[in-house]
Formats: structure tokens, C-alpha cells, sequence
């Protein structure tokens, strides 16, 4: 059976996603072999209801009459994971098919568009929000584990806790589940961070309710080859730093003008509401849902104040505009180095994914032939079946970015590359390891001053250690002649 056609829409933030989305939408619905077009999120923070400036949901009035879905639908301290996403994707993109209509995906979180496109690919932890624990049989190997731990580890388990600590807040619990977790699922545990608690607990979770190893469950996927979902249109938005930087700097100064200060205290009190401890900022939990989007964090201290200064506003508009800015690049480096990669290996027998990168530098003055005519031309081409145009003739920003190297695309692959190693040297309470992911993250770290200025303690006081017992060595040779 043929697969289904789907045009998905990512990119950084302020790059003019849902304004093409929504035109894309509007010119489907005027041919006649199909009866228009529906748009369903893919933004992370857009499927909370309400906080639309924090989140810089598309407007009513901006939608044009075009229907999204999956946009402001749940609380904001709800959990809402890539797998309880892609299920919900699933079923509205089916109803979309069965009316003769296009389903257009949006959004930024590129993450959860790749695994939309792509099954089998995500680990337990992502599939689905936190389940009753039910009982599970334990593998052999899993009760060998058990039974080997150490009984400060075994009593942990027994008395497992049902929410993931704070590591700001409880970093000597947080550090034991780690440890747990590390003995029992040694790849896993080295895979998550000791803070990412949130990631941490789930992995144990996992083991609870299974009884089997989360690395087990990924070696079985990655036995499986990458195949389309569906087939896919894949339009990546994409702005140069240089010309987009300005733009978010002014998008953060809009959002503060339109309100953002009275949503993030709505945020505050929804998680005093929730039980989450926000009296001080240590204590605030930025891992979770909404409280993940950016300014929330930066502006948590400055309204938490009894005396906010004019510094102290400055500082958190600054770190705003920072946090966003790096986002954007976490963006595009998602979307290079993990989707484009998995498209090209899913199109290795045959191509049911077409990327293409539209260059959205200018958006005042290149819109129309920069990003909305192509993308209207390549839209009726993949509709019809038979796309002309050559992603990498599209422009010279267009062929250096979609030109990637190989990268390893099966989950057992890309859980081992992710394993996080600890810093002895950097590290100076030991119950607060420093650690640090291998490969390019451990090497940039070593060349960081903070490193280098500890390697150079550490080796100082070593000298000064071993110097030290020979002194008293000869002072005890004095004190007692032979």
C-alpha cells in the first residue's frame, strides 16, 4: 500500500513556520484534488493552554480560518511526552487522510516531527507519561543485578519514590538514583546525567514495570532498518545568525511588551499550585512541561524578588535573549545531525522523505521568492508525485546545510555516543560529580579554563603533597638516628 502524503514544517524559532504553514493550507485548498489542508502542532510548549506569549502561539486571526490541532489543549502542569505526541499526531493525521485533506505539520520541536516520520525509534521512557507501576517478572540477569547491590542501593529500590527529586534542591537523592540506575543499567546510566533526575527516575521506572533493561528494549529496535511513516515533504526553514539574531532580539522585547512578565507569574502560581517548591530560585524545577519555556527561568528570579531592581530586569531581558538565541542553534544542530541523517537512511531503497531547505534570512524582502514561491512549486510537485527541483540548487545556503556526513542512526548507536564520563579532576565534592559527555563536549572541556585552572591545582597540590612527606621523612630520620 502506497504510503500517505505529509508535509512537515521546521526550524528555528522566528523563522515564519506557521505563516507558511498557514499559506501553504490556503493554495492546497484551491486545487481540486483535494479537499484543503489541516495543520497540527509541533511545538512543545504550544500544546499548553493559554501563556500564548510565552510560547508564541499563531494567532486566531493569524490562522486564517485554517484548523490546527493539537495546540493549547493541556494544563499547564501536565507531563505531555514525544510518544503520548506522536499517538495523538497519528490518529488526527488518519482523519485528516480519510477527508481528503493534506495534514501539515509545525513546529519547532524537531525532535518530535522526526519520530512522527519515523516508528519504532524511541525508547520506553518517551512512549508514553508515567504509568502505574504494575508487577513484571524480572529477568535473570535483572535479579542477579538486584540481588548483587549494595543494601543502601537495595533499600532504594524497594522504597522507590514515586516523583523524580530536585538535584538543585536534593542532589544526595538525585545522586543515589543515578547509582541505581548505574548498577542495574550500566549503558543507560551512563547515558543521563545524575542532575537529569527527571530522565533518570524514568529509566528506573522502566525496569520496575518491565522488568527488563531499557538498553535491552533499545538493542531490540536497533535491529530494525529506518522506514518512513509516511511520505513526506520536509520544508526546513532556515535564517543566517547573523540576520536572525536581531530578529529574536526584538521578537524578546515584543513578548515583554505584550505580557510575558504576567504569565510567567501565572506560571509561578500554577506550580505553587502543583506542589512544586518555588519560594527560591534553586528550588524551581525548569525540566518539567511549560516550565521549560524560555523566560520562565530568566525572569523567575527578578519576579521573585521582594525588591526587583532595574539591573535585575535588565539582566533577565539580557539572559532571555541569550537562552533564545542558543536554542535556535540547538535547533538547526537537531535537524542536521539527527533528522537530516535518519531521512537519508530512510531513503536509501527508495525516497519517501524530500527535504528541502528554504532560505528565510530576509523574511521582509525575500519571503515571496525566497521561501513562499519555491515552497508552493515543491508543494505541487510532491502532490503530484514528481518533484523537479534539486534541493541543493535551491540556493548556496540550501546546499551546505543539507550536505551532511554519515552519522549512526540506530538507537543502540546513538545511546552509546551520548555516554557521560565524570571529570575527577574538575570535580570537588564528590556527591556532586562533574560530568561530561565523551567525544566533542569532554574535548571541549579539557581546553576550558576552569579545567585547565583545576588541572593546575590538583597537580600543585600533588607536588606539594609528595614534597611534604619527604620533608618528613627527614625530619622523623633526625628525630630518630639509626
Amino acid at each position: 500500500m502506497p504510503l500517505r502524503p505529509l508535509i512537515a514544517i521546521c526550524g528555528t524559532t522566528g523563522v515564519g513556520k506557521s505563516k507558511l504553514a498557514i499559506e501553504i493550507a490556503q493554495h492546497i485548498a484551491k486545487q481540486e484534488a483535494w479537499e484543503g489542508a489541516e495543520i497540527i502542532n509541533a511545538d512543545a510548549m504550544q500544546v499548553y493552554a493559554g501563556m500564548d506569549v510565552i510560547t508564541n502561539k499563531v494567532t486566531e486571526s493569524e490562522m486564517q480560518g485554517i484548523k490546527h490541532h493539537l495546540m493549547g489543549f493541556r494544563q499547564p502542569g501536565e507531563q505531555y511526552v514525544v510518544g503520548q505526541w506522536v499517538q495523538d499526531a497519528m490518529k488526527i493525521i488518519s482523519d485528516i487522510h480519510c477527508a481528503n485533506k493534506i495534514p501539515i505539520i509545525v513546529g519547532g520541536t524537531s525532535y518530535w516531527i522526526q519520530h512522527l516520520l519515523f516508528p519504532n525509534r524511541l525508547s520506553n521512557e518517551e512512549v508514553t507519561d508515567k504509568k502505574e507501576p504494575e508487577a513484571a517478572v524480572m529477568s535473570e540477569e535483572l535479579s542477579r543485578s538486584l540481588e548483587s547491590l549494595p543494601p543502601e542501593l537495595q533499600d532504594l529500590f524497594n522504597s522507590f519514590p514515586e516523583q523524580p527529586p530536585i538535584a538543585s534542591v536534593d542532589p544526595e537523592q538525585s545522586l543515589s538514583l543515578h547509582r541505581l540506575l548505574s548498577a542495574l543499567d550500566e549503558r543507560v546510566g551512563a547515558r543521563w546525567h545524575w542532575k537529569d533526575t527527571r530522565k533518570v527516575h524514568r529509566s528506573l521506572c522502566i525496569i520496575r514495570e518491565t522488568g527488563r533493561k531499557a538498553s535491552e528494549m533499545i538493542s531490540n529496535q536497533s535491529e530494525n532498518t529506518v522506514v518512513a511513516r509516511y511520505r513526506a515533504l520536509c520544508l526546513w526553514l532556515y535564517a543566517k545568525p547573523a540576520m536572525l539574531h536581531p530578529r529574536l532580539n526584538s521578537r524578546v522585547d515584543a513578548m515583554i511588551a505584550r505580557g510575558l512578565l504576567d504569565e510567567v507569574r501565572a506560571l509561578q502560581h500554577i506550580a505553587i499550585s502543583s506542589r512544586q517548591t518555588v519560594t527560591k530560585e534553586s528550588s524551581a524545577d525548569y525540566t518539567v512541561g511549560i516550565y521549560q519555556s524560555i523566560g520562565y527561568r530568566e525572569f523567575h528570579g527578578y519576579i521573585s524578588s521582594p525588591d526587583p531592581s532595574d539591573d535585575a530586569f535588565n539582566l533577565a531581558v539580557e539572559n532571555m535573549k541569550i537562552s533564545t538565541r542558543q536554542y535556535a542553534k540547538r535547533q538547526v544542530s537537531w535537524i542536521r545531525n539527527k533528522l537530516l541523517p535518519m531521512i537519508k537512511a530512510a531513503n536509501v531503497t527508495e525516497q519517501t522523505v524530500f527535504p528541502y531547505l528554504l532560505d528565510a534570512s530576509d523574511v521582509e524582502n525575500g519571503w515571496s521568492s525566497n521561501v513562499q514561491g519555491p515552497a508552493m512549486e515543491i508543494t505541487d510537485g510532491f502532490l503530484r508525485g514528481k518533484i523537479e527541483r534539486d534541493p541543493l540548487s535551491l540556493s548556496d545556503v540550501a546546499r551546505d546545510m543539507l550536505t551532511v556526513e554519515e552519522k549512526a542512526t540506530d538507537p543502540l548507536s546513538v545511546l552509546s555516543a551520548r555516554r557521560k564520563i565524570i571529570c575527577e579532576i574538575c570535580t570537588a565534592n564528590k556527591n556532586e560529580p562533574v560530568m561530561i559527555e565523551e567525544g566533542r563536549e569532554w574535548d571541549v572541556h579539557r581546553r576550558t579554563r576552569a579545567h585547565r585552572n583545576c588541572f593546575r591545582r590538583a597537580e600543585a597540590k600533588s607536588q606539594g603533597y609528595r614534597c611534604g612527606k619527604k620533608i618528613e621523612d627527614i625530619n622523623t630520620t633526625k628525630s630518630h638516628p639509626s
